[in-house]
Parts: structure tokens; C-alpha cells; sequence
């Protein structure tokens, strides 16, 4: 098979969480150029109405908006259910969405520290256990969960000194325990045609924090590439991994950090 076959998505109905934000919205520009299908949600259901509207009118396949709050069972599966009912199948599942709160450990109290818990592994749980049980029938599906270099290595806290950004530690935790989760899930449902895999970003700030110069300048000089990521830098490699040209890889963290972890 031609490898421009094998990267084509016609036809494949692909549910990413967290679509129509900063990182999201570069990954659906990169499927929906290769003919998938999107459903996209979160939940800001008007952004993500105004975002599906654009990807139609661009690429002419289809998009679909869709409300999700990856804190509530009872609305995954309702998501789920419709999303089986009007395509008969979900493909790929991107868990993209994410959110926490939290601050200096020992500033941090235990509620904050499961919110942030909650907003990171829980979320991407819930995502997968709502449609694993489509995904076996299908015998063919792919699980791609987005995780963090902090997932990997610890923050160099210097660079959040002096400044209104901080990493707490339950977004690391919770990032770390997205990519032993997706081992387990490429380990025990690869029978069923499940891949599972991840993806761990690097500095990748919103373009609001990129007005801090000094802390985007920290950043830049922690990265062997010597800048910050872009979110276009996430194409590719979303694309590889939704893809027919990565059926034989599973259960794999994917570095997309400009090198930092490298060190």
C-alpha cells in the first residue's frame, strides 16, 4: 500500500476531547486535511459549533460539535452512545482535554490536589472505559492519549519563579499516570486490535503567556531546538499515530519536547 494511503483518514470517524483549543485545534486541522471525521468536544459547545463550521467550510468533510465535561460519567457515555448511533463506529479516540488547579505542595490542599488529579488520568479514564467496550467489537481502533514532559521529568521550578505561571505537582502526577495508563490498555485490550498510545508535549505556552518574555525566554533556553513548541508541531505526529501507517505501534510514549528531555 502507498504510504499516502496508509496516512489518508477518509472514512474514519475520530472523537478528540478538547478540540477547539489551543493544541486541539492544530490536531483537527491536521485530520480533517486527511479526510476524517471529526466529533469534537468540550465544554465550550459554542467554540467548538464555530470551530466545526470553519473545518466544513475548509475541507468539506464531516465535523461534528459536540458538548463534553470529561468530569461526568453520565455525559461520556450519552456522548459516546450518540456518537456510535450517527457513525457506527469510533476509530480514534484523542483524549486532548485537560484542566486542574494547584500550587505549592505544601499550599495546596487535598481538594485541590484531586481536582487536579481529576482533570488529567481520571478524565482520560472515563473517556476510555466508556468506549472500550465499542472498541472491541470493532476489533480495529486506536487510543491516543496526550500526556506531558512533566509526565516524564520533574519541573525546573526556577523558571516559574517571579512570575503568575506555576507547575504543581498533581499536573505531573496526573500526566505520569495517563502514560502507565495507556501501557496497561495497549497491553491487555492488543488481543481486541486496541493500539493505545501517547503523546507527551513539550513547552508548548498559549500565546497569552508568550507575552511574558523573560518566561518564554526561560523556556527557549531549556530546549536543545532552542525555541518553543508551535502548535502546528503536533500535527505530524497525531497524524502518524491515528493513522494506518501506525498499526504496529502501541503502547508507546511519544516525546514531542524540542528535546528537553534529551538532557
Amino acid at each position: 500500500m502507498l504510504l499516502k494511503e496508509l496516512l489518508d483518514l477518509k472514512g474514519k470517524t475520530i472523537f478528540i476531547t478538547g478540540g477547539s483549543g489551543y493544541l486541539g485545534s492544530s490536531m483537527c486541522e491536521g485530520l480533517a486535511e486527511f479526510h476524517a471525521n471529526l466529533i469534537i468536544g468540550s465544554r465550550n459547545y459554542e467554540k467548538n459549533k464555530k470551530f466545526t463550521k470553519e473545518l466544513n467550510k475548509k475541507y468539506g468533510n464531516i465535523n461534528r460539535p459536540i458538548y463534553l465535561d470529561i468530569s461526568n460519567s453520565r455525559n461520556i457515555d450519552n456522548v459516546i452512545t450518540n456518537i456510535i448511533n450517527e457513525f457506527g463506529r469510533i476509530d480514534v479516540l484523542i483524549n486532548n482535554a485537560s484542566c486542574g488547579t494547584g500550587r505549592d505542595l505544601l499550599k495546596m490542599n487535598e481538594e485541590e490536589w484531586k481536582q487536579g488529579i481529576d482533570g488529567t488520568v481520571n478524565g482520560v479514564y472515563r473517556c476510555i472505559k466508556a468506549v472500550l467496550p465499542h472498541m472491541i467489537k470493532q476489533e480495529s481502533s486506536k487510543i491516543i492519549n496526550i500526556a506531558s514532559m512533566y509526565g516524564v521529568v520533574s519541573p525546573d521550578v526556577s523558571i516559574y519563579e517571579n512570575n503568575d505561571y506555576y507547575n504543581p505537582g498533581n499536573y505531573g502526577a496526573g500526566k505520569a499516570a495517563i502514560i502507565q495508563f495507556t501501557k496497561y490498555i495497549a497491553c491487555v485490550y492488543g488481543k481486541y486490535g486496541i493500539r493505545a498510545n501517547s503523546i507527551s508535549p513539550g513547552p508548548f505556552p498559549k500565546t497569552k503567556i508568550q507575552e511574558n518574555k523573560v518566561f518564554k525566554e526561560r523556556l527557549e533556553n531549556k530546549v536543545p531546538l532552542g525555541r518553543i513548541g508551535n502548535p502546528e508541531d503536533l500535527k505530524g505526529i497525531i497524524l502518524l499515530l491515528a493513522s494506518d501507517a501506525s498499526n504496529y505501534i502501541t503502547g508507546t510514549n511519544i516525546m514531542v519536547d524540542g528535546g528537553w528531555t534529551a538532557w
